[in-house]
């Protein structure tokens, strides 16, 4: 970057908000999808005005400008592919309005989304979506990914909670999308088009978001089974008897061993799978849906119900499930993280597909995640980084895809495309489909300055 162009970043940012040391570099280089790109500077904008002025310089001489949240991102969607400047939203950090009589609140992307949900309890008040990574993500990465959670099959993902943005554009131009209200229907419904474009289109820098009351009351419950097949198939049977559960998910043998030591009672050697099921609502209504659990668990032979009784057990059994992707890691340093989607009834298929491919590669695969929306999160363990088992690792991949999409399900429920999926979205999405996306991007991104070759395949 000629030092000119970086002079005026500094001037817009301040000496003490931008670098281009090697080091700093570095630190903005990656995500958890675990690859390299090494950006050519990196700035800390506190506000919309500077955010607009650094997009309008990169619009002037036409080099890439990527935002960045927490970079806990597994498909790469926040990596300098083209160099340019990585744009942290880190001192965007602020909780702007909680607007309690209207259940909204105004925040800054950078907040971090386990503490905005902790701010809000104080108000007896809650933001929805709760990614497994909420300690350490931030709203707006979860808005650009349309990020999901356990909580997804009761209150939706990112999309269902989100009612307003304000965007810098790729000519530096701000864009308001939404309204305040509940209802608003005046004009095309841009706030959803933003909402999953992964930093392509424009860098969101206000949130508005929808809240709702905290539930009066929860019960959690681990159901454990001798059989993958009967716990997989109970997902879809649970939901078919009027519960509606607020979480349910999802482990397999394999994910269980590895977090096991963490659950309040660690399984026994014949647990072949095991459920987490939460239900929430008035203390009526949660006793009435439990009892009907109870009851129809009560039913299933290789099956057992246990209740949690305190809120220890209950951070014991969320500690567990929310540990599984970093304890994979034991398992191996080379790991493929896939977060696929198939109809809930189609679960058991998916599994012993991913069971079968295993054994016929031998390579690890485990399952687990988001049972209640089919969102099963797969994670293909290469037992090292050798060319053969990277080739297995790959050629499990496509299988997996192709069989996804035969099952008519999608490639991904909540991670995004990113670098890393963008060859297989002809998969899923026909050319027509493509050709109008790529029509958008072009339209609001005309000189491709914004978080480039990022979903579409290069191949065109």
């Amino acid at each position: 970057m000629d030092e000119k162009i970086f002079q005026q970043i500094v001037s817009i940012v301040g000496p003490n908000n931008c670098s281009r040391d090697i080091e700093e570099l570095h630190c903005y280089s990656y995500d958890s999808s675990k690859q390299t790109f090494l950006p050519d500077a990196i700035a800390l904008p506190d506000s919309t005005a500077q955010v607009a002025a650094l997009v309008g310089l990169a619009n002037k001489h036409l080099f890439p400008i990527v935002a960045r949240g927490a970079g806990s991102g597994t498909t790469g969607g926040a990596l300098p592919t083209c160099g340019g400047i990585v744009l942290s939203c880190s001192r965007l950090n602020h909780i702007l309005e909680i607007d309690c009589a209207n259940q909204i609140a105004i925040v800054e992307p950078g907040v971090i989304t386990g503490e905005f949900q902790q701010t809000l309890k104080k108000h007896n008040l809650m933001y929805a979506p709760d990614p497994a990574s909420l300690k350490f993500c931030t709203i707006g990465g979860n808005v650009a990914e349309c990020a999901g959670g356990p909580s997804a099959i009761k209150y939706g993902v990112t999309k269902d909670s989100i009612i307003g943005l304000e965007i810098v554009l790729a000519n530096g131009e701000i864009l308001t999308t939404g309204t305040r209200t509940e209802k608003g229907v005046v004009g095309y419904d841009l706030t959803r088009l933003f909402i999953g474009s992964e930093g392509t289109l424009g860098i969101i820098t206000k949130i508005i978001t929808r809240l709702l009351p905290l539930p009066e009351h929860k019960e959690t419950f681990l159901l454990q089974s001798s059989s993958l097949q009967k716990a997989t198939e109970l997902v879809a049977i649970i939901l078919q008897q009027n519960i509606l559960p607020c979480t349910l998910e999802y482990m397999d043998k394999t994910a269980l061993r590895l977090v096991s030591e963490l659950l309040p009672d660690p399984p026994d050697d014949t647990t072949r799978a095991m459920l987490i099921i939460e239900i929430d609502g008035s203390k009526e209504n949660v006793k009435e849906q439990s009892n009907q659990l109870k009851s129809l668990v009560a039913k299933q032979n290789s099956c057992t119900l246990q209740q949690a009784t305190t809120d220890e057990e209950i951070q014991e059994i969320w500690l567990a499930r929310r540990s599984i992707s970093q304890a994979s890691f034991k398992l191996s340093a080379h790991k493929t993280s896939e977060d696929v989607v198939v109809p809930r009834n189609r679960i058991p298929e998916l599994v012993h597909f991913c069971e079968d491919l295993a054994k016929d590669l031998n390579i690890t695969i485990l399952t687990f995640g988001h049972a209640g929306d089919g969102n099963i999160h797969v994670n293909i363990m290469a037992a090292n980084g050798s060319p053969k088992e990277t080739k297995k690792s790959a050629k499990a991949k496509t299988a997996l895809f192709h069989k996804v999409i035969n099952m008519n399900g999608s490639l991904s429920g909540e991670h995004g495309v990113g670098i890393t999926k963008s060859p297989f979205i002809s998969l899923e999405l026909n050319k027509t489909s493509i050709m109008v996306m790529r029509q958008i991007k072009n339209m609001f991104d005309p000189k491709n300055i914004m978080n480039p070759k990022k979903i579409f395949p290069d191949n065109g």
